[in-house]
Parts: structure tokens; sequence; C-alpha cells
């Protein structure tokens, strides 16, 4: 069993709202993310997403953030965070994003027509972030060339009625306070 499949099956359970929801280190940033684990992680991305002529990383802030700059340190491809501030920049885009139990604004900067961007999350729940930046991205007429998010929740998400199939490294669920593994090598 990887680091990855043993951390997710011994993460947390909490309740809220009566969801249950996992604790993890890549999800949350707690407990403790160990550095052997974001290596494994790493190298899986490298591994699945297409990366020739990919000219930079797209994610979203927060925790999208440590998981793509290791990626963009072991591929040199530059690394864009799509803010919750405002900034004011030429170029700068908006998008709402959209999740289960939040909207917020958010801003997308550092991004052209024509370029060519991996778009990297951490986790693939409801689906509402991913579309929120893939409909950014295909308003600048940037070229998605993949999406990769590390962890995906199963069932219906916003993307399912899209042309994009989002790589996933693993695929969960909780089922009575436990997680699941439904797919221990993600889907796409």
């Amino acid at each position: 069993m990887d680091k990855l499949q043993q951390s997710l099956l011994e993460a947390p359970i909490i309740e809220k709202d009566e969801y249950q929801y996992f604790v993890h280190p890549i999800s949350d940033g707690v407990p403790m993310l160990e550095p052997g684990l974001l290596r494994e992680i790493v190298i899986k991305i490298i591994r699945k997403a297409e990366l020739e002529d990919v000219d930079k990383i797209v994610t979203p802030a927060a925790m999208g953030i440590h998981i793509s700059t290791a990626v963009s340190l072991m591929t040199d491809i530059p690394l864009v965070v799509i803010r919750k501030r405002q900034y004011g920049l030429e170029g700068e885009v908006a998008l709402m994003q959209e999740t289960g139990y939040a909207e917020n604004e958010m801003y997308l900067n550092d991004v052209d027509a024509d370029d060519r961007v991996l778009v990297l999350d951490d986790v693939l729940s409801t689906g509402g972030t991913l579309r929120a930046i893939i409909e950014a991205l295909e308003h600048i007429d940037a070229d998605i060339v993949d999406v990769v998010a590390v962890i995906k929740k199963t069932g219906p998400n916003a993307l399912d009625d899209t042309d994009y199939d989002v790589k996933t490294l693993i695929n969960v669920e909780v089922v009575d306070g436990e997680v699941v593994i439904t797919d221990e090598h993600g889907d796409g």
C-alpha cells in the first residue's frame, strides 16, 4: 500500500452539518504533511499529467499551492496561483468559485490567450472550483492541456457535463465514518 492510500485510510473523520468529512494534509493542511507523501504525490502527478509543451501550471489558493509548487520545482514549469484577493493588475480575470459549502470570488492573473496550461488541484468534490477555473481559462482562450486533482470524492460533480476528464490519483468516499478507497489509481 502506498503512502497516499495509507494516509487516507488513517485520516480523521469529522462531521460538519451532517456531512462526514475526512481531514487530510493534502486537502486541509492538517495533520502534518510528511515530505515522503508529498514526494510520492508529485511523482504520480508527473507520470499521469500531460506535461509536454505546458507553459504554466494553474492552481487555486490555498490547498493547491503546495502540490503545484512541488510539481513546478520538479518540471521547471512556472506556477500561477488563482487568488481570493483582487489586485487590479492588467488582464486580471474574476471567477466565481461555487463549492458545496461556499461561494467566493477568485482572481486569475498571468495567463494569456494560447498559453498551454495544466490545471492542478488537491481535491475534486463538487467540481465547482475546477469548473470556474476552466471557464475562466476558456474565456481567456488559454489552451487547457490537462486537468489533474490528487483526490476525487466519488459522486456527481459540476464537471460531469463538460468535455474535460479530470485525472485523479485516487478516488474515495466516506462511508460510516471511514474513508473507503473506490479506485486506488484514480481515473482519467
